[in-house]
């Protein structure tokens, strides 16, 4: 009977994970989408060029910099909505709730089963007696971290591909006419693990968002809770979400964007993210590796507090549902 209300729990967790994170992403998507434009924005463009005096018959292809076409958060939406129309700052929305549903159902959904996991065998699951002081399981909980984000890459990762490739596309231009038909066109051009395009870095990407954010968030809530900071409610969540949020896009933005290069590059460009990223600080700095920092901190910040107090809402409403069902 345990084990039959544990599974329960854990679906629970699940469809309420899924539920929070495609309703903030609804939420943020127009701040992601400016990321991902400013996070390619400057990729040098190979162009032919004639030479003078050969009668135009010898071109010889030469990289040039693409001029900057977007500068700042509100000046890259502004500019989205008056070139491309507001619907422009949703493009790929539908590989987004897609992502979502297969992403953080797994990231966050499985979290506390799988954190529960590790600490049962890092204290060898040994009975608490009622004197213990509450641990913070700061190792189990990073532990778990790592397990879920690196696991919901594997599953969500053609959803993230699809995404990118519709933010990405120039003004004016649909690169697919359909989600469906993005999946089929890059399974057919690119071969099927196309559509895991930027696995590695994506595993690498996400592990430390979900450690840094999922993780943060976490203990930051517990110790907050514990030391009679706050109590349980939504200042505490939305406190927590905010820490989580800027912990989370300082450490993952460099991964971020050679992810997002990666992802939107035509095949062949890169051998792999190594060269991305090492094309990226020679070509353009390692300033290049923060671009887009603003929408993403924004971004994250406000899915963050938009997930989490979601979450935590739906994780109360549903207690209480299942108390009375119970009772």
């Amino acid at each position: 009977m345990a084990d039959s209300s544990a599974l329960v729990d854990g679906l629970f967790n699940v469809a309420t994970a899924a539920t929070a994170g495609c309703l903030a992403d609804f939420a943020t998507f127009p701040l992601d989408t400016a990321k991902v434009r400013l996070q390619i924005q400057g990729v040098p463009a190979t162009t032919m060029v004639q030479l003078a005096g050969v009668g135009g018959h010898l071109h010889l292809p030469v990289t040039m910099q693409a001029a900057a076409q977007y500068e700042g958060l509100l000046g890259t939406m502004s500019t989205i909505v008056r070139q491309e129309g507001v619907r422009s700052l949703y493009n790929g929305l539908s590989a987004g709730l897609q992502r979502q549903c297969a992403f953080v159902s797994v990231r966050l959904g499985l979290y506390e089963t799988t954190k529960n996991f590790y600490q049962g065998l890092i204290d060898g699951n040994r009975t608490k007696r009622a004197t213990d002081v509450p641990s913070m399981n700061v190792l189990s909980r990073v532990l778990a971290g790592l397990t879920t984000g690196g696991m919901a890459v594997l599953f969500a990762q053609p959803t993230d591909v699809v995404k990118v490739r519709f933010q990405a596309a120039p003004p004016g231009t649909k690169p697919y006419p359909s989600t469906l038909a993005a999946y089929r066109s890059i399974a057919g051009s690119e071969g099927f693990f196309g559509l895991w395009r930027g696995l590695a870095p994506n595993v690498v990407r996400n592990s430390i968002v979900n450690v840094s954010e999922i993780v943060c968030y976490d203990v930051v809530k517990d110790a907050l809770l514990l030391n009679g900071v706050m109590h349980d409610g939504i200042p505490l969540h939305f406190t927590s979400a905010v820490i989580a949020g800027f912990c989370a896009t300082v450490v993952a933005s460099p991964v971020d964007v050679v992810k997002t290069r990666y992802m939107n590059a035509k095949p062949g460009e890169y051998r792999n993210a190594l060269e991305v990223a090492t094309r990226m600080a020679a070509n353009e700095g390692m300033a290049a590796f923060y671009k887009g920092f603003t929408p993403s901190f924004c971004r994250l910040v406000s899915w963050n507090i938009a997930m989490w107090i979601t979450y935590e809402q739906l994780k109360g409403v549903v207690k209480k549902w299942r108390a009375v069902e119970e009772f």
